[in-house]
């Protein structure tokens, strides 16, 4: 059975993601820098993904480029170690909030993206 999160649309949750950032003084253009780096979208591609809205297993499914460097995310969200994740999609997703969630702690962009 798949979990229910798979199924939300990603134009449902970008909104949350983007309160979220610009509560701790952040940018959307922050947020979609981080998006554009774990995803491979663009400016276009990820306008087009969020007007088109389709469920978070769809967007990552269809996002254009996954970042080989994302396995260097690491660490807890949501009470539980990403590294630990076993089944991909919840991986990807877990691992999309735990960059959200660097950002809005404030951690310098070079750092959240894995940059030295």
């Amino acid at each position: 059975m798949a979990h229910r999160i798979y199924g939300m649309s990603v134009a449902k949750v970008y909104p949350a993601w983007l309160a979220k950032v610009e509560r701790k003084g952040r940018s959307r253009e922050e947020l979609d820098q981080v998006i554009f780096w774990l995803t491979g979208h663009d400016p276009a591609s990820l306008a087009a993904a969020l007007d088109a809205g389709p469920s978070l297993e769809r967007f990552f499914a269809e996002a254009p480029r996954m970042n080989p460097c994302r396995d260097q995310v690491t660490g807890v969200i949501c009470g539980v170690r990403i590294e630990e994740i076993a089944e991909p999609l919840m991986r990807e997703i877990r691992i999309l909030d735990k960059l959200v969630d660097e950002l809005a702690k404030g951690r310098r962009m070079a750092k959240v993206l894995r940059q030295g």
